[in-house]
């Protein structure tokens, strides 16, 4: 097999073309489950009306879809490992697309869910191992600017996705939302099948060396924690204490095994490796800022501010547009100055954003919180991704990635949970109905909890960075 980057001189100018194409078809991949996610948000008063159901019942549209990605995407990450990234790829993507087209036709509100789930399956897919082929794509030392470009991707879809979902549903109605990913998944299909690097001979599909019990244990233990982090309407009770209480023993268990297992899903060992357990908790704590911002974001804007929806979706849609503009300059300051000391400079970024967000009073100062935070934001995703992605060993690259976007969800549903139980505690009384001044008062409690998170993620990063140099001094 022909490398798709070729070391150096002739041949390396012959292969510009194709890791242009390359990383064409992976920012796609990128793109797609992203948008997923937004474009459905934006859906549900119309799904509701649709199917003459309640809003909760229509959310597990959007939680069937998240829920499954962070379930499954660990084990689809380490499926591609070992039995070849290119055809699992091609699967995931074949798999978003019918589900997209399924999505659209869907008679029913729960055979539309179990839709999404299948949509989540190859969206868990794509996300995994989109990353994981970067370092088979590009040279070493443009792999920060490769992150950069996913990241600004990311950011298109979930920027795009309220937009374009309005614009569907207005002309067209609520199944075009689903039915517009069928054309961008057949081009992705196409790219990614014409340019991606085959799987190497060595690459078979190899049952035996995956690790179906670890996998199965792995999923009902997130399962557990998802749910107990999502069910309850806003009320945290018996049911939600035990589905915790179960995540914690499977947390255990899960360990136990894969400390015995032949081939485990995840290497234990990797979690010695100080700079890959520091990134994953790091990661965790800025996905939990960050769905802050859209958890709290549109109650400050319309009960504290006063704005009309319009104005709501206008000033919201700026956090998406800076991260588009700044993903790919991010990626590129990494490869120039390093990703340690860009992680740094990221989170303090996400610090000054979230402390702003507590000091500056009305419109104007949200919108330069948000200019602030936004961009630390892309900076702290690119360096990091690098930082994990760039010494893995290419039989662990599924895996690591999909851990990194495991962490992620799992900060994502923490800050839709606990940072929302936050900001509705301090607020003192029913966010529908709170006065201006308690949900202003809400709203800053809760970035000053975000400030204390990104100051220990800014701990974590000072103490591993400054004790890699110490001892890797080259």
């Amino acid at each position: 097999m022909k490398p798709i980057v070729a070391e150096g001189g002739e041949a390396n100018a012959e292969r510009t073309p194709s890791v242009r194409w390359a990383l064409a078809s992976l920012s796609l991949s990128m793109l797609l489950p992203s948008l997923g996610t937004s474009i459905a948000n934006v859906a549900l008063p119309s799904l509701a009306q649709a199917f003459d159901t309640a809003f909760q019942d229509v959310q597990w549209i959007v939680l069937a879809y998240l829920l499954t990605i962070t379930i499954l995407i660990v084990g689809v990450g380490r499926l591609g490992d070992t039995t070849g990234r290119r055809r699992l790829l091609l699967i995931g993507i074949l798999l978003f697309t019918l589900a997209s087209i399924l999505c659209g036709l869907a008679p029913t509100l729960w055979t539309l869910i179990a839709a999404r789930a299948l949509q989540g399956l190859g969206a868990a897919i794509m996300m995994a191992l989109t990353m994981a082929f970067v370092g088979e794509t590009v040279p070493r030392a443009k792999i920060g600017g490769a992150m950069g470009l996913l990241g600004t991707m990311s950011a298109i879809g979930t920027a795009l996705g309220p937009s374009l979902g309005g614009a569907l549903i207005t002309g067209f109605g609520w199944p075009a939302i689903f039915l517009v990913n069928a054309p961008l998944g057949v081009l992705t299909f196409a790219l990614a099948y014409r340019h991606l690097p085959a799987d190497s001979s060595g690459e078979k599909t190899d049952w035996a060396g995956f690790d179906i019990a670890g996998t199965l244990l792995l999923a009902l233990t997130l399962s557990a924690y998802a749910l107990a982090m999502t069910i309850g309407r806003g009320s945290f009770g018996p049911l939600n204490v035990a589905l915790l209480l179960a995540a914690a023993f499977g947390t255990g268990f899960f360990v136990f095994v894969e400390a015995r297992t032949a081939s485990p899903l995840i290497r234990l060992a990797a979690f010695r490796n100080p700079v890959m357990s520091a990134s994953l908790a790091m990661n965790a704590l800025v996905s939990t800022v960050m769905m802050a911002t859209l958890v709290v974001a549109p109650f400050y804007l319309s009960r504290a501010l006063g704005l009309d929806q319009a104005l709501i979706g206008i000033v919201m849609s700026i956090g998406p547009v800076i991260s588009t503009l700044s993903g790919v300059p991010a990626g590129r300051l990494v490869d120039r100055l390093g990703a340690p000391f860009v992680v740094i400079v990221g989170l303090a970024a996400l610090a000054a954003g979230s402390i702003a967000l507590t000091v500056f009073p009305g419109i104007a100062g949200y919108i330069a919180a948000i200019a602030i935070l936004t961009p630390g934001y892309q900076l702290f995703q690119a360096a990091n991704n690098t930082t994990v992605m760039m010494d893995v060993h290419p039989e662990q690259r599924g895996v690591i990635s999909g851990m990194l976007n495991l962490s992620r969800n799992l900060g994502l549903i923490t800050g839709a949970s606990v940072m929302g139980a936050v900001f509705a505690l301090a607020s003192a009384s029913d966010i529908a109905m709170a006065r201006p001044k308690a949900v202003a008062s809400g709203m800053r409690t809760t970035f000053a909890v975000a400030a204390a998170l990104i100051a220990a993620a800014l701990a974590i990063a000072a103490q591993t960075y400054s004790r890699r140099r110490v001892t890797d001094p080259g």
